[in-house]
């Protein structure tokens, strides 16, 4: 039952908080110096545009990759670009010892973790009598283990610091029925990790903040696929896909401070995709 106005006047010991110590120069909030953010899906696509926007912003990165190993030389060409500290992490999200070993590895290496992205994600696209077993459990272990893997192990470094700022990437799929594609799988493993993701946001509400950011179809390996790609133009009120260089603002937005009052969030970028 909610309470009357005589008990909302009592005073609630701790409360207001403060105001975070930031900077009052926006361009100084983004400002990603002193931090280390981890980025997970982090050789192509947006992973590595966030782990570059992350390196422009002069913060520290810890690139995870599954298997594609060119990840190890973008990691050494942004170190050697922007004069930050750079190092790429093989890690299979989906094996909790490989998450938890990982994490441990970069605590050793950089000293404290600030941010974390839990952007891997994969999709096998097809109709539930279409699937089997087999292709279901995999995105289970990609999508929902993998991101529950990380934010927990990431969770207890942020706890033990006193401070942390997680960010997963879901999807658009999270909020509609995508056509004309058949993928309740997929669309499912979304909607977990965004429910996830606020849940988290309250849990941890004392020491660290959680957001999620939802994409719409961009022009990588896991955008729109040659069947439907006519659709997702037409169906985009921007009559396109989005380009990776659109989306990684919008992370640093997340990581940095500029973003200190925001959390629990469920962010959609996708070029009016879901308006209609």
């Amino acid at each position: 039952m909610s309470m009357t106005l005589s008990d909302c006047s009592n005073i609630r010991e701790g409360f207001p908080r403060p105001f975070p110590d930031t900077p009052t120069n926006v361009l100084q909030q983004f400002n990603m110096s002193g931090k280390v953010a981890v980025v997970t899906g982090a050789a192509d696509g947006i992973g590595h545009a966030v782990s570059e926007a992350f390196a422009e912003a002069n913060g520290a990165v810890a690139m995870w990759y599954n298997s594609n190993d060119v990840a190890v030389k973008k990691a050494e060409a942004l170190a050697q670009k922007y004069g930050i500290k750079v190092v790429a992490y093989k890690v299979d999200i989906s094996d909790a010892e490989q998450v938890k070993s990982a994490i441990a590895d970069v605590v050793r290496d950089f000293g404290r973790i600030d941010v974390f992205v839990a952007n891997a994600g994969m999709a096998i696209s097809k109709p539930i009598l279409e699937q089997k077993l087999e292709e279901y459990h995999k995105q289970i272990s990609v999508n929902v283990d993998g991101v529950v893997f990380c934010s927990k192990y990431a969770g207890e470094v942020f706890q033990r610091q006193g401070s942390g700022n997680l960010i997963i990437t879901s999807s658009m799929s999270a909020h509609i029925v995508n056509v004309p594609t058949d993928q309740p799988v997929y669309n499912g493993t979304k909607a977990f990790i965004t429910h996830f993701g606020k849940s988290l946001a309250r849990e941890w509400r004392e020491f660290a903040r959680v957001n999620i950011v939802s994409p719409g179809f961009f022009d990588t390996k896991m955008g729109a696929s040659p069947l439907a790609i006519n659709e997702a133009y037409r169906m985009a009120a921007l009559g396109r896909q989005g380009h990776t260089k659109e989306i990684k603002g919008l992370y640093l937005y997340l990581a940095s401070d500029a973003s200190t009052y925001m959390t629990g969030s469920d962010v959609l970028i996708d070029g009016g995709y879901t308006l209609p």
